[in-house]
């Protein structure tokens, strides 16, 4: 019997190994597990794909809460929200903001406040 653990989904297609290492880093400090999952349809706008993964990763989430990393975007979203009314995005994040993001997501499933 195979049995999947609640985690927060990360949709991504050529991600920044450094952003996607950043955000992977702030969701473990908080204790809560996730899997990356390399989407292959990949619109022609980065941003809006960043935007779009995240949603999908939160409809596909038993927690949730999904992320989207499309190069050098990275986007927050919550299940119940529009495609396009993200939590958090970011073009081109430092790597404080990608630890955030993270930690955030992490936080939001968790009922804490963000960082």
């Amino acid at each position: 019997m195979i049995v999947k653990k609640p985690a927060i989904f990360i949709y991504t297609s050529e991600p920044d190994r450094e952003i996607l290492r950043e955000i992977c880093a702030g969701i473990e400090e908080e204790g809560v597990f996730y899997e990356i999952k390399e989407q292959t349809l990949v619109p022609k706008d980065a941003r809006s794909t960043a935007a779009r993964f995240a949603w999908q990763a939160a409809q596909d989430s038993m927690l949730g809460s999904g992320i989207g990393v499309s190069q050098r975007d990275a986007a927050l979203q919550m299940r119940g929200l529009s495609v396009d009314r993200c939590v958090e995005s970011y073009h081109v994040p430092t790597q404080a903001q990608c630890r955030k993001l993270g930690a955030n997501s992490a936080r939001a499933i968790k009922k804490m406040p963000f960082k």
